[in-house]
């Protein structure tokens, strides 16, 4: 398998896969008719992989990790739903860490969101926010809980312990520091060294692609040079869904982006999902949601989820992404009316932001095999 890396480099390489292909969850675009057509095929698919994801078992551990709570659009993260008077909610982003063994008993370490939260700011739009915001505002706004490389050594994981990255897509993230470069970085002040050597990232080859030439509303939320010198090798490109472990699973959820993915996961309490597509588990059911705004919204122009729709690249495939993720989760323990749906960012209250509390979050996944 070979594929040309679309960051400046000509190079052909020669890649492996990665997981067991699902055949249960088909290419949408590949059902016959239009986006009402996909939506009914999500659904189908969906309610097939549920039954089947279990019978692969389960991980040994899920733990959750505070990385960074900020500022976030309302009119994004809410879509058109929000009656808020605030222009900005605040999102919190967390990595999971989750470990299992393979079948031969080797050890796996997967970290879904490990966001360099420091070269994370300088994505184009968080750049152009914080230069036009004060500081004094800026601080009470942006919260820096930990660091990845803090947060495993807490957990006593060594950093080449860890086999994948995943992230439910690239939007934000600088990898440089993970995975290497292959040359001087100027801005770094060094060629940096893996922080992870062994590790992986698990990506859909069609944000790679993507990548190649981004189009102007992709554009404020990637950082297309911090790739151009990232060793091919690094990358593990998808097509499609997999089975990684027992009861750990990388889906396809196009729409937020053209490639991106999400984290499923069968756990003690039955089945996590977990991605961007949404900052809310009330986003899925929002009849339950006390957020002004998104039941009336919802009742009235017929819509079941609520999308976070920083980007409009492919809308309808993104809320059918999210009918598969709502069909694939199960509802919380805690509170039945909200499914096990761990936003990668979620909604976080906080009292500069009115009208923007969540009515219900999850705040982590714990599992414990």
């Amino acid at each position: 398998m070979t594929m040309h890396f679309p960051w400046g480099t000509t190079d052909v390489v020669d890649l492996p896969t990665v997981g067991t292909p699902v055949d249960t969850l088909t290419d949408l675009s590949a059902v016959p008719g239009g986006p009402g057509a996909r939506l009914a095929a999500a659904r189908l698919q969906a309610e097939a992989f549920r039954r089947e994801l279990p019978t692969t078992g389960v991980p040994d551990s899920v733990t959750t990790c505070e990385l960074v709570t900020l500022p976030y659009p309302t009119r994004f993260g809410l879509f058109r739903a929000s009656r808020a008077i605030a222009p900005f909610l605040s999102i919190t982003n967390r990595m999971l860490v989750i470990r299992w063994h393979d079948t031969d008993g080797r050890p796996r370490v997967l970290l879904f969101e490990p966001s360099d939260v420091e070269l994370g700011k300088y994505t184009p739009y968080f750049d152009k926010l914080a230069r036009r915001t004060p500081d004094v505002v800026a601080r009470r706004m942006v919260t820096e809980h930990g660091t990845v490389l803090g947060h495993l050594a807490r957990l006593g994981i060594a950093p080449h312990d860890v086999d994948y990255l995943v992230f439910d897509h690239l939007h934000t993230q600088d990898l440089r520091r993970w995975v290497g470069t292959t040359r001087f970085q100027a801005d770094l002040g060094e060629r940096p060294e893996p922080a992870f050597p062994n590790a992986k990232v698990v990506v859909q080859r069609d944000e790679l692609a993507a990548m190649a030439e981004l189009h102007p509303l992709q554009k404020p939320w990637y950082q297309p040079a911090a790739y151009r010198h990232v060793p091919a090798e690094a990358f593990l490109p998808i097509d499609g869904s997999v089975v990684l472990g027992p009861g750990v699973a990388v889906v396809k959820t196009p729409g937020h982006v053209f490639g991106n993915q999400s984290l499923v996961l069968n756990t003690s309490t039955g089945i996590w999902v977990s991605s961007e597509n949404v900052i809310a588990a009330e986003c899925l059911t929002p009849e339950h949601s006390r957020l002004p705004g998104l039941a009336a919204w919802s009742r009235e122009w017929g819509q079941e989820v609520v999308l976070n729709a920083n980007t409009v690249e492919t809308t309808a495939d993104q809320y059918n992404s999210i009918i598969l993720e709502k069909t694939l989760a199960d509802r919380s323990q805690a509170d039945p009316r909200f499914p096990q749906f761990f936003p990668s960012s979620e909604l976080t209250g906080a009292w500069t932001n009115p009208g923007t509390k969540p009515t219900f979050s999850h705040g982590a996944i714990t599992h414990q095999a």
